[in-house]
Order: structure tokens, then C-alpha cells, then sequence
């Protein structure tokens, strides 16, 4: 396996993601700006921040799988979510556990940051992520 997961001691525990993912691989995967689309481009969960989320995570799990890439290949994910506000993460988290067993997203999550954005490209969308991989 290219992607080795770790929260060394001395990092701030628990998280719902591991600190650092080191990647041997040589090809790199990048799956940019996935938002709560289908592939016709209709909107799906207007206005659920947890059915965007996993709505997202669904279609970056297409974006690793054309390029031979799964959820265990990631090195790093960024969430940007808008008008974020530390009461929303039980509905952020709520969507990951909806969909981290059907697409085999490791838990705890590789290195993730999440970033608050007053808008995103369209009104209704409420969150996208990026996604890096590394594979042999």
C-alpha cells in the first residue's frame, strides 16, 4: 500500500482524522472541487449540510476510482464548507458516517482540513472537497 496513516504521540488526540499520511507512491491523484451534484449536474439535499457531504464524498469516490484510486489511497482531504460555525459539525460528521462504509473511507480519516468560506460557486452548495491520493 502507498498511504501509511499515523497520529504520532504528542499531536492533539482524539480527532476524527490522523495527523500525518506519508505516500510512497510515485503517481499522484488529485479529485478537485466535488460538490453535491449527480452527473446530470442536479442539485441533491438542498439545504442538508450532512446529505451534501456525503453526496460529495460519493463523487470524489468516482474521481479516485477512474484514476484507480479509493478512499485508501488518500494522503489528504479539504473540506470547505459555507458559513461554517462549530455547531454545524455534528451534521458535517453526520454525513461522513453516512457513506464511510459504502465507500471504505478509513476511520480515523486521512489528514483533513476544513476550511470556512462565506460562499461557494452557486447559493445552494453548502460544501465541496478536494481529495490527493498516492498510488504506486
Amino acid at each position: 500500500m502507498a498511504v501509511q496513516l499515523l497520529t504520532p504521540e504528542g499531536m492533539m488526540q482524539p480527532v476524527p482524522y490522523h495527523h500525518v499520511a506519508i505516500g510512497s507512491g510515485t503517481r499522484q491523484v488529485h479529485v478537485t472541487g466535488q460538490i453535491s451534484r449527480d452527473a446530470a449536474a442536479k442539485p441533491i439535499a438542498t439545504g442538508d449540510l450532512a446529505g451534501q457531504v456525503a453526496q460529495a464524498l460519493r463523487n470524489t469516490a468516482i474521481g479516485l476510482c477512474s484514476a484507480g484510486a479509493s478512499f485508501a489511497d488518500v494522503v489528504r482531504l479539504t473540506f470547505y464548507v459555507t458559513r461554517w460555525g462549530p455547531e454545524q459539525i455534528g451534521d458535517f460528521m453526520a454525513g461522513i458516517e453516512r457513506v464511510a462504509d459504502e465507500l471504505e473511507i478509513p476511520r480515523p480519516l486521512p489528514p483533513a482540513s476544513l476550511i470556512g468560506v462565506e460562499f461557494l460557486f452557486e447559493p445552494d452548495v453548502l460544501v465541496e472537497v478536494e481529495a490527493t491520493a498516492v498510488l504506486d
